[in-house]
């Protein structure tokens, strides 16, 4: 965790240009697998929110780290905090998550075991994401994040 302010700044910056390197090999990737323009854009938009806004957000975190903060983002931050959550986006921005982090693991930046910890995350979690998700966006269902 980074104590002043200054240094949470730097090390997010230095933490960005890491990102962008990220997302550049991420692209290509995707392009290789001849994905539509569209599709692609979608992806990366969801990558470049989950890295570079969320694992920024309150602490400088790597794109390393965010393979055990996935539960905290689809279950929580995305549902309350971006007014598109569905449970439809909730699915495909996981889905781009994942394709991201298996690019990652292809090109050696990430372990074998991270990326099978976060498909797990995922898989098991999903549902229950979903549901408070579908909870959260209807206005008759109790909200399930109002814990008093």
């Amino acid at each position: 965790m980074v104590e002043d302010y200054e240094g949470y700044e730097q090390k997010c910056e230095e933490i960005r240009k890491i990102n962008l390197e990220l997302l550049k090999i991420f692209e290509h990737d995707l392009e290789d697998a001849g994905l539509k323009e569209k599709t692609i854009s979608s992806h990366l938009s969801n990558v470049d929110f989950y890295i570079n806004d969320f694992l920024l957000y309150s602490d400088a975190l790597s794109m390393e780290h965010g393979i055990y903060e996935i539960g905290m983002f689809l279950g929580d931050f995305f549902i309350r905090k971006c007014m598109w959550s569905t449970p439809g986006t909730i699915k495909s921005t996981a889905a781009s998550i994942k394709k991201f982090y298996k690019s990652m693991m292809d090109h050696g930046k990430i372990e074998k075991g991270d990326y099978a910890f976060l498909c797990q995350t995922i898989k098991e979690e999903m549902d229950v994401w979903q549901s408070d998700c579908a909870r959260f966006n209807d206005p008759m269902e109790e909200n399930p994040f109002a814990f008093f």
